[in-house]
């Protein structure tokens, strides 16, 4: 293999473990929320959308230069990513911890409880948003010959 090649797919793996990494934070941090001020509008905010623009980053990067169908890959291997995720949360939900650790049942259940059905929706929402930007980057890149992606 190349040393091109090799340096191509070595940066591959550091965008999709950047991808699937800040998908998953965002669907374990997304019950703690945050309030922007704006002197005269404030807004709350879940902490979850913090690391989100960083997927849409990272998707706009990879179709750029491995292409869209490697980029609808990736989407698709977050989306298990976090399937996995809830199947993991949902297990340990069902283990009960031992008297001396330091987080218990009810504390576990309260901040990962929700985790499922709120992943489940959001996942909707992921799948779509990802899948058009994929779409809407392509169809400007074509029409501008590749050039002012920086518009998106």
């Amino acid at each position: 293999m190349s040393d091109q090649k090799n340096e191509a797919q070595s940066l591959f793996l550091i965008l999709s473990a950047i991808f699937i990494a800040s998908l998953v934070a965002c669907n374990l941090i997304f019950q703690t929320f945050f309030i922007l001020d704006f002197h005269y509008t404030i807004i709350i905010l879940s902490v979850g959308i913090l690391p989100y623009p960083i997927t849409f980053l990272v998707t706009d990067i990879i179709s750029e230069i491995y292409g869209k169908e490697k980029a609808n890959s990736l989407v698709l291997a977050g989306f298990f990513a976090s399937i996995f995720i809830v199947f993991v949360l949902y297990v340990s939900n069902l283990v009960p911890a031992v008297s001396f650790s330091p987080v218990n049942d009810e504390t576990f259940n309260q901040v990962f409880g929700l985790f499922g059905p709120a992943v489940f929706a959001s996942m909707t929402s992921y799948l779509l948003a990802q899948f058009i930007d994929i779409k809407i980057f392509h169809l400007w890149k074509d029409f501008t010959k590749g050039k002012l992606l920086w518009l998106l």
